[in-house]
């Protein structure tokens, strides 16, 4: 990556774009298929909203929003995606899921999608390659410079466990109940360039540690960096990375609209300073929310208080409400407001689905038909 290249494009503050990394899977017992190809080649074919690309196993694709100022229009586009990527699925006789994880695949019998980038992650990264065969929402709020976008990645860390719980859909993971209600972060966590963005507060400083890793030899471009948060200098934002799929667009376009509201409320009135206290708190926090998702506590630098995640959540969309309203996504906050205080998550979903069921083969035929919706019955 150029020195040009590493300049931070500037953007529309606050707006807002989606990508969600989703399941492909076979309809005679609901396990993986390795069919992306097929449905890329199809879609090609097919006149639709966003972009649809390959993904690092052929098991999987990533569904991409444009770029939205407003929850409602990305919601409407995320359906629009959803129903041409469900159709074309039907037409091929596959289905599509959301969910961060698959309830009982194997990542052994993963195949690696033959694209150069692909195929040198598999070189360095061995069988990890092939258990990266796991599926999220990445969020992108647009910043107007890279010292801006240092900042909100900074404090949006301290909000990194209300994404894991609000987002958590993958408490099963080769067959097993893992006991976790976002078992995918523990895969992310394996590569090496994983975890967060390193405290430096300027753009500048940012500049000159990428230039020291990429001297020596260990990245080449802000793609090599699988950090929880990243800034995006080619596109003006910051991503966060997060985010378990959510089993729906709808559930997915609500965690982006709190994104929106929280980055706009962070970046207006500046609530604290960057703080490496947040910091050393990062991991244990994140396994909070990981393990025990809304029901895990979050400790926080500034107050030093213990607090239920679920509760910081509601107190944080009070907070923010004011900025919810003027980015006309108060009624969707309110019904995220609404999930939580009734503990209503795709992870609990999931395990009551199997409960009910008793197979997991059933489970993920429930998540297909949950997010294909009507397209199931159209084709």
């Amino acid at each position: 990556m150029s020195e040009d290249a590493m300049d931070f494009k500037p953007s529309a503050a606050c707006s807002i774009g989606v990508e969600l990394e989703v399941q492909i899977l076979n309809p005679r017992d609901y396990n993986l298929a390795r069919d992306a190809a097929d449905l890329l080649g199809l879609l090609d074919k097919t006149p639709h909203p966003g972009a649809v690309k390959p993904e690092i196993t052929e098991s999987m694709v990533e569904l991409n929003s444009s770029v939205h100022h407003y929850y409602a229009t990305l919601a409407d586009e995320l359906g629009k995606i959803r129903d041409a990527v469900a159709r074309a699925a039907a037409r091929l006789n596959l289905r599509i899921a959301g969910g961060g994880s698959h309830p009982f695949h194997k990542w052994a019998e993963r195949r690696i999608y033959p694209t150069e980038r692909f195929k040198h992650l598999l070189e360095v990264y061995g069988y990890l390659a092939k258990q990266f065969t796991i599926f999220g929402q990445h969020v992108h709020v647009g910043v107007p410079n890279g010292d801006e976008a240092l900042y909100l990645a900074h404090i949006l860390s301290r909000y990194v466990p209300h994404f894991i719980a609000l987002s958590a859909s993958s408490p099963y993971q080769q067959g097993e109940d893992t006991s976790y209600q976002s078992s995918r972060l523990n895969t992310v966590s394996a590569f090496p360039l994983s975890g967060q963005v390193p405290f430096v507060q300027s753009w500048s400083e940012f500049l000159d540690y990428f230039s020291r890793m990429r001297a020596f030899g260990i990245v080449e471009s802000m793609k090599d960096f699988y950090w929880d948060i990243r800034p995006k200098p080619e596109y003006g934002t910051v991503e966060i990375r997060v985010f378990d799929t959510p089993l729906t667009v709808e559930r997915a376009a609500l965690l982006a609209a709190y994104v929106q509201a929280l980055a706009r409320y962070i970046l207006n009135e500046r609530p604290f300073p960057p703080s490496r206290d947040m910091y050393e708190l990062y991991n244990y926090n994140r396994f909070q929310a990981c393990r025990y998702g809304l029901q895990g506590k979050l400790v926080d630098a500034y107050s030093r208080k213990h607090e239920p995640i679920r509760d910081d959540i509601l107190d944080t969309l009070r907070v923010i409400a004011p900025h919810a309203g003027a980015l006309g996504s108060g009624d969707a906050l309110a019904q995220l407001a609404e999930s939580i205080e009734a503990n209503r998550t795709d992870a609990v979903w999931l395990r009551e689905a199997y409960r009910s069921r008793g197979s997991l083969n059933d489970v993920a035929r429930m998540q297909s038909e949950l997010w294909m919706g009507k397209a199931l019955l159209t084709t």
